[in-house]
């Protein structure tokens, strides 16, 4: 059954996109270690750590464009989900530190001596295995998207209402994890990490296998998203987007159906946030900012909200253009940039970049070859003859 859910989304395309993201995610890594860094061919390992960002930020695009391009939720909290998932890889890279840290604790972190703990909060116990981390990814974000899902859907929370309580709820986690109490590093964060499954974080072949793992993971990501627009859930996903009343009164329970979908992109931001932490090193409260979440959603308005890869494309192509931007001295126009790019992408493509290459081309109809029109008389006539 569930072979039958998967191969059903493997079109032409599908292949396409899943071949390229391999392609890309085997040979540059390969590229980057192999080759002699004179090489025209040579990839530097900054430049992989990068890219790498780039794809953990697909990944996340590619959440928000499941629930809001096929489902119509327009979340401006997937942040949260994003940050959840980096918290939660964080905690295992800070466990295996150890006793390599400034103050040298077998058991605390830095930042707990620091601050006079005397013991591991009880919510930090088996972060010191990668399975349980692994486990925590996924259930973190994917319980607070149930439960806030299940009272904001049951309630009929749609539009832009539920779009500023998801904002609430990540800028109400920002202000949380700022706490020196809560047990997570303050404003500081999480940091310093030093190696991950007992390779050094910061060897290029361990920078190499991230970025593999972040291409994968979207890879992974778009199967799954093709997989279930393909379905008959898909199809239920898109008439709530189109006409969600309709859709109730027909006999469905949209709530479960907005419920599914949303604990699935959750989950797979915090996929993304888990891959993108030891890529950058760091993870820390402003990684829950509403600014974050809106910047997503641009993402997905560039490159074509509802099409899956238009997500992917915006991310990259908005990511690029905000590393150009912002490592010279056109640093502080980056987000009169930004905003600009939206405002003309929303007035001269609603549909994205994407979604107005595939509406160009679409092969239409041609006219002249068509049957010429019948009236109802004439129609009338020919059947009389024919009889």
């Amino acid at each position: 059954m569930i072979t039958a859910f998967i191969f059903r989304a493997l079109d032409k395309k599908t292949w396409a996109v899943l071949i390229i993201l391999l392609a890309v995610g085997i040979i540059l890594p390969v590229l980057s270690i192999v080759t002699d860094p004179s090489s025209a061919f040579h990839v530097p390992t900054y430049l992989i750590a990068l890219l790498g960002k780039y794809l953990c930020y697909a990944l996340l695009a590619l959440a928000v464009d499941l629930v809001w391009g096929y489902c119509g939720i327009l979340s401006l909290g997937h942040a949260a989900f994003f940050a959840l998932g980096g918290y939660a890889m964080g905690m295992y890279l800070m466990r295996q530190i150890g006793a390599r840290g400034v103050y040298a604790n077998p058991i605390l972190p830095d930042f707990m001596v620091f601050l006079n703990w005397t013991e591991l909060p009880w919510f930090w116990y088996g972060f010191n295995h990668f399975w349980f981390a692994m486990i925590m990814v996924l259930a973190v974000p994917g319980l607070l998207a149930f439960v806030f899902g299940w009272f904001a859907f049951r309630s009929r929370v749609t539009g832009v209402y539920l779009s500023i309580i998801t904002q609430a709820m990540t800028y109400a986690l920002l202000l949380a994890f700022f706490r020196n109490d809560m047990g997570f590093g303050g404003n500081n964060g999480l940091t310093d990490f030093k190696d991950i499954l007992g390779f050094n974080i910061q060897a290029p072949e361990t920078r190499g296998v991230l970025f593999f793992c972040s291409a994968l993971a979207l890879a992974l990501g778009f199967l799954i998203c093709r997989a279930v627009i393909a379905s008959k859930f898909g199809k239920v996903l898109i008439a709530v987007r189109d006409a969600e009343s309709r859709t109730r009164f027909i006999g469905y329970r949209v709530e479960g159906y907005k419920l599914v979908v949303f604990v699935l992109s959750a989950m797979m931001a915090g996929v993304a946030g888990a891959l993108y932490v030891p890529q950058i090193g760091i993870i820390n409260p402003g990684e829950f900012a509403p600014a974050n979440s809106i910047e997503a959603v641009i993402w997905v308005a560039v490159g074509g909200r509802g099409t899956l890869i238009g997500p992917i494309v915006g991310a990259l192509l908005v990511n690029f253009g905000k590393t150009w931007f912002t490592s010279g001295m056109l640093a502080e126009y980056w987000l009169f940039v930004l905003g600009a790019l939206f405002i003309a992408v929303t007035l001269f493509l609603p549909k994205g970049v994407v979604g107005a290459i595939l509406a160009r081309t679409q092969k239409k109809p041609d006219e002249s070859k068509a049957p010429p029109a019948v009236s109802p008389i004439q129609a009338s006539q020919a059947a009389e003859e024919g009889a």
